[in-house]
């Protein structure tokens, strides 16, 4: 499964559209203002599915995961010096980008590749292609995605 993500031009908040290969809209996801970042993920209804939300005032960035309320975990940046690294604290989903920042792989020990991410370069507003292994993996990839693009723009 295919999904293009892509934030909406003049947004003064996270905003992003989120299409299936056909171009239909699957999510939407609107920012809150806050301290940190918080984005609420929509379905292709409307209907509030997903919340991803920065924690503050830690040491490397972390960015937990809500599903109709409910915690899924935890994205948390590990310390590395040339390629960055994250992993979800509650299973055992891997998260490894390439030196530049623009592809990264989601992978498990034990479900084996859930998805690849890349940046579309030259586009106006940040997009990037989620190529998800497993449907029933695509809002988490999502998620990560979302608190990786997050992450990044608060470095900028």
């Amino acid at each position: 499964m295919k999904l293009r993500f892509k934030q909406r031009f003049f947004s003064w908040f996270d905003s992003y559209d989120v299409y299936d290969e056909a171009g239909s809209t699957v999510f939407t996801v609107e920012g809150q203002l806050s301290w940190g970042h918080r984005l609420h993920i929509k379905d292709a209804r409307g209907n509030h599915i997903g919340t991803v939300q920065e924690k503050v005032l830690t040491f490397l960035p972390k960015f937990e995961f809500y599903a109709g309320g409910q915690y899924l975990g935890c994205l948390k940046k590990e310390f590395t010096l040339f390629k960055p690294q994250f992993t979800i604290d509650s299973g055992d989903w891997e998260v490894n980008g390439e030196w530049l920042e623009w592809d990264y792989s989601i992978d498990s020990p034990s479900q084996g590749h859930i998805a690849t991410i890349s940046k579309e370069l030259f586009q106006w507003t940040d997009t990037y292609t989620i190529d998800v292994v497993r449907p029933e993996h695509a809002l988490q990839a999502l998620m990560v995605v979302l608190a990786i693009d997050a992450e990044k723009c608060s470095r900028d």
